[in-house]
């Protein structure tokens, strides 16, 4: 079945050639019948891509049809990802806190031996395993309330991966500190497991427990995801629109965009996550530095360079295209298969 271009009646494939009966106009107008419908045939043909993926984009948003197989298969996306990439993550740990260079950073860790090389995985494996659904989820809800509709323009992606990353900061920000102790050789006698340190943080009082604990830290974790969420949703559909305008099959436009934009934001805030890294290792009842006197130290420490700031910045490189390559290709999939499930449910 084909649409009439005329009156808009469904007409047989194999009657083309003739008007469509429904509609006067056709009558007169036979002999231009043909042309327009074959060619507007061949071209939602050649479009179906496109129209799917601006479809899928702009519905999936805030629908009830995004079910729970989605946030599943998120959450294994993101669970995968993080294990593979941990060991390129705790090099660069290293680096950021000692400020080593990479050889010295695999040194430490290959004299420490293998029973330490996944020290420190747990919490982020549960928060990378969490963060994905919530990132996302946070992300569709804020922009369908934004905008029920789609298109969306730049400033609704802006504000909603803003306000995303904001909730992703508190949400998570309690398992990045408890990893970043973990992780720092320093405190491996003192704090052997993620027990000793949930212990530490609870037998302070309330107050204590959040900005001496839990929180240390937080105002740069705020602004850091805040801003990369906003920068990574507000560039990540533009590139892959372009991208899918070459032609290339319906997952690389995704990986590619996830990979460069994900990598370009993180080298963008990287000084953001030295600072905290540096912030959220230390563990005591000892003053806490204000944030100003905390990026004062990092900045001392590094020799006020901006090279030995960035240093460890080559294998966050690889592991934010990784990462954010594979998120956005998977979060990208479940979009297109929720879709195509409403659509044959329809």
């Amino acid at each position: 079945m084909c649409r009439c271009t005329c009156c808009g009646s469904h007409v047989p494939l194999y009657l083309l050639w003739e008007p469509c009966t429904a509609c006067c106009t056709c009558w007169v107008t036979s002999f231009f019948h043909l042309c327009p419908s074959v060619f507007r045939m061949e071209e939602q043909d050649n479009t179906a891509g496109k129209k799917l993926q601006h479809q899928t984009r702009a519905e999936a948003p805030g629908t009830k049809s995004w079910q729970s197989q989605a946030y599943t298969l998120g959450a294994i996306s993101n669970f995968m990802s993080t294990f593979l990439t941990f060991p390129i993550y705790k090099v660069v740990f290293r680096q950021q806190i000692h400020a080593v260079a990479l050889s010295e950073a695999v040194k430490q860790l290959w004299h420490e031996g293998p029973q330490y090389f996944y020290r420190g995985i747990y919490p982020p494996l549960l928060s990378k395993t969490l963060q994905g659904t919530l990132l996302f989820g946070t992300y569709d809800s804020l922009l369908c309330f934004l905008s029920p509709v789609g298109p969306h323009s730049l400033g609704q992606r802006w504000t909603a991966g803003l306000m995303s990353g904001v909730v992703e900061a508190v949400a998570l920000s309690p398992f990045e500190r408890v990893q970043n102790v973990l992780q720092d050789a320093r405190k491996q006698a003192c704090f052997p497991s993620t027990f000793s340190i949930l212990k530490e943080f609870n037998s302070y009082g309330l107050w204590g427990r959040l900005s001496l604990g839990y929180y240390r830290g937080f105002w740069p974790v705020l602004v850091r995801n805040s801003l990369g969420s906003a920068l990574y949703f507000s560039f990540k559909d533009p590139i892959q629109d372009g991208l899918a305008r070459q032609g290339l099959p319906h997952w690389v436009p995704a990986l590619v965009s996830g990979s460069v934009n994900g990598t370009i934001t993180c080298l963008i805030l990287y000084p953001l996550m030295v600072l905290v890294a540096n912030m959220q290792s230390h563990i005591g009842w000892q003053r806490m530095p204000s944030l100003w006197a905390s990026a004062q130290d990092v900045w001392d420490t590094r020799g006020r360079k901006i090279l030995l700031i960035y240093r460890g910045g080559s294998l966050i490189v690889l592991r934010s295209s990784v990462t954010w390559g594979l998120t956005t290709a998977i979060h990208d999939f479940l979009q297109r298969k929720a879709h195509t499930k409403k659509e044959m449910t329809d």
